[in-house]
């Protein structure tokens, strides 16, 4: 009650608005409430009103707990994860949104940190950042979401700029800044519009409003022009969406049922004159690697349809005397044969492994029992897979799930050549929740960061294909069975895809330049003495 009362109310009314911000900035509840283009501007600019005034140790305390109520309220649906479909305790089911939430925290309480110093650092600095402007403090935060997707491996859920999916004039700058230059704009605007209000007319809040709208009306322009225009050639791609409850995808009892289904599925796409069939991620329940009958049943069908399926699966390969096992894409052509396949790269820590196992493993297991009762294995990387074509194989990258997650990982399948991506997944965990629409919005992001088209694959909802400037054109509904055709162009990337395709986070490695230029700069009083 004291720390409260230390805070004072009207600053705990500002942190309370940052994370109901916070919450509403990302699809909520099972028909997807998303009202994200509004309320991502608000959320910046609510956090570092709560923390103006702070020394920066206070202030990345007061982030700390804002941001973890915040991102604990975001990450909810952890908890169906873990006990609905996880079985694990309630126990376990509260305490892991809270650990990740407590992960995401951290960096919003480095972000508060930053932003105090430079609060107390003075007036004026290299390119007027080092006053806590706007500009510093965008490149501050942008920074600090650049990070959290690669520390301790990495979970990039939640990142500001997802909230803006909708908003075409900053997805058109995904292309050439990814994701990140998505954060920037949406913190400069709206911690611009909260130093105008509270300063006044100042100079760096008019500088920080006016470079926001100029990189609006850049993107409009951007968005305006489109993406380069697809090619002549198309090819007709079926995802299927079997909707196999996660309590039962791997009974034995259901085994053959959920075959029968896919099947079936497969069958009627193939009527609609698809040519690549895709199945989500492990819809097979057993290993087509390991079980030749069952691996003879798939070649059979690709045979019979005459298309190629692309088929999520248990890859096991024997080490010595051990088995590992993988998460993977199994490739069969219209000749009914297996001709390639993809291991999941990037896993989910405590989902598909548990990280310092030799510490943890007494005490932790993984969630995702139905792939193996050990760690699942991580493939090589991303790579491009030859898929067969009526004109000839074409390119094209298979990333499952979790990987989606990853602007840097993903681009890889693009510049390995890929022309299309065939994401699959299975977001039966998440249950009825803002979750799937969530991954959505992040699936579509990474389709205009690289400039191609994806066909999503999900167990159940949501699956789509998304165009290359991030729209969804087609979608499933959450718990659902069915499937989706559409003829997809075949568009090769423009001199080795988009900017960001080729050259990665240059943007998001800029901003960390620009704040650490911010934080480093000499103090300045307001005489304009220099001070270390």
């Amino acid at each position: 009650m004291a720390g409260a009362r230390g805070l004072g109310r009207r600053r705990l009314g500002l942190l309370a608005g940052y994370v109901a911000a916070t919450f509403l900035s990302f699809p909520v509840g099972g028909a997807g409430f998303d009202v994200g283009w509004l309320f991502a501007w608000l959320g910046p600019a609510l956090l570092w009103l709560g923390i103006r005034g702070l020394a920066p140790r206070r202030a990345a305390g007061v982030a700390f707990a804002a941001g973890l109520i915040a991102h604990a309220a975001v990450l909810h649906w952890i908890y169906v994860v873990t006990v609905t479909y996880g079985h694990a305790p309630r126990i376990a089911g509260v305490a892991a949104p809270l650990g990740l939430a407590a992960y995401m925290a951290a960096h919003t309480a480095l972000f508060a940190a930053l932003a105090a110093r430079l609060a107390a650092r003075g007036a004026g600095g290299p390119l007027a950042l080092a006053a806590g402007g706007p500009l510093a403090l965008a490149a501050v935060w942008t920074a600090t979401d650049h990070l959290r997707s690669f520390s301790l491996s990495g979970f990039p859920w939640a990142t500001l700029g997802y909230a803006q999916h909708a908003n075409p004039a900053l997805v058109a700058l995904a292309p050439w800044t990814g994701v990140y230059g998505l954060c920037f704009v949406t913190v400069l605007g709206g911690v611009a519009a909260a130093q105008w209000w509270v300063e006044g007319r100042s100079r760096r809040a008019a500088g920080g409003l006016a470079t926001a709208l100029a990189l609006l009306a850049l993107g409009g322009v951007l968005g305006l022009r489109g993406a380069p225009p697809d090619g002549e050639e198309a090819l007709r791609v079926a995802v299927l969406q079997g909707n196999i409850d996660q309590g039962v995808k791997w009974s034995p009892d259901w085994a053959e049922r959920t075959l029968v289904l896919y099947e079936e599925l497969s069958r009627a796409a193939a009527a609609q004159g698809a040519v690549w069939i895709v199945w989500p991620e492990t819809a097979v329940p057993g290993s087509i690697t390991s079980d030749p009958v069952l691996r003879a049943r798939l070649e059979a069908l690709a045979l019979e349809t005459g298309a190629t399926l692309v088929v999520g699966g248990v890859g096991v390969e024997r080490d010595g005397e051990a088995l590992r096992f993988f998460d993977s894409a199994f490739v069969l052509t219209p000749a009914g044969e297996l001709e390639a396949r993809y291991d999941k790269a990037h896993l989910v820590p405590y989902g598909e492994y548990v990280p310092l196992r030799g510490l943890l493993g007494r005490f932790l297991s993984a969630v995702a029992r139905g792939i193996a009762n050990t760690d699942v294995s991580p493939g090589a990387g991303p790579r491009a897979l030859a898929l067969p074509a009526p004109g000839g194989p074409v390119p094209a990258g298979v990333p499952i799930c979790y990987e989606l997650l990853f602007p840097d990982l993903m681009r890889r399948f693009v510049g390995d050549g890929a022309q299309l991506l065939l994401a699959i997944t299975n977001d039966a965990w998440y249950g009825r929740t803002g979750a799937p629409h969530q991954f959505l919005a992040i699936t579509a992001l990474r389709a205009a960061e690289n400039r191609v088209w994806i066909a999503r694959a999900a167990n159940t909802g949501i699956s789509a294909f998304i165009d290359p400037q991030g729209r969804v054109q087609e979608q499933t509904r959450i718990f659902e069975r069915g499937f989706l055709v559409r003829d997809v162009p075949l568009r090769p990337p423009p001199s080795g895809g988009s900017f960001y395709t080729r050259r990665g986070d240059v943007f998001a490695w800029s901003c960390w330049i620009g704040a650490l230029v911010a934080v480093l700069a000499p103090r300045r009083d307001p005489e304009g003495i220099r001070r270390s």
